[in-house]
């Protein structure tokens, strides 16, 4: 899932950025409203995460300017203005949480995962593909009830794959759904990075090729691997 962090704060982006990385979400950082707002018209998010006081454009204005566009992915106001005020004027721009700064790493992730399952990008707490198991919440995938380890990038491919179920997957798709806009690979990454997931698939057991190649058009995972 593509996060976008705007957040002016230096070393709150670093901190916050590595660890939502780290659970497998794959975050653009934005230091300003105005950054925020080109960001999402060139990606598409599954969740915004906005600091209230930001240089050129504020989080309210930016979270207003998203819903009146037509915008409905969820939205997480940071900020360290918890006057009963400030809540109500974020939630009234059409904010769908508010978290008070400094919070804990662990309460906001537990929010972000509540929001993406009420928002239209909401996923069942665990997916199945034949043998083939992956929890949402946990970030665990199993096969046949064995442990699989994968790298988060090959986690983040394995969910691609069973959230398309059996729709085809351009590499230029693979390539904007799992990397962000600071580390633009080329479309030989995407064919090292199924190639490694292939692998480790089949150690698990997976009979054949688990992860059809449709050959000049992507790639999609056999729905029985």
């Amino acid at each position: 899932m593509r996060l976008l962090l705007v957040e002016d704060d230096k070393l709150i982006n670093q901190l916050l950025a590595e660890a939502l990385s780290n659970q497998h979400y794959v975050v653009d950082v934005a230091a300003d409203g105005q950054a925020g707002w080109d960001f999402v018209k060139s990606f598409d998010y599954d969740l915004i995460l906005i600091d209230v006081m930001l240089p050129k454009m504020d989080g309210i204005s930016l979270c207003r300017q998203l819903r009146t566009q037509g915008y409905q992915m969820p939205v997480l106001m940071l900020t360290a203005r918890d006057a009963t005020e400030d809540r109500v004027n974020g939630l009234d721009a059409g904010a769908d949480d508010y978290v008070i700064k400094p919070y804990k790493l662990q309460e906001l992730s537990a929010r972000i995962r509540a929001l993406l399952r009420r928002g239209g990008s909401s996923l069942p707490p665990a997916m199945k593909c034949g043998n083939l198991s992956l929890d949402v919440n946990t970030r665990e995938v199993t096969y046949k009830g064995c442990p699989l380890r994968l790298t988060p990038k090959e986690y983040r491919l394995l969910e691609l794959f069973m959230r398309s179920g059996s729709k085809v997957l351009s590499r230029s798709a693979i390539l904007e759904n799992l990397w962000s806009f600071d580390e633009p690979p080329d479309e030989d990454a995407v064919k090292a990075l199924v190639k490694r997931l292939r692998q480790k698939l089949k150690l698990a057991g997976s009979p054949g090729d688990p992860i059809e190649t449709a050959y000049g058009v992507g790639y999609r995972l056999k729905q029985n691997p």
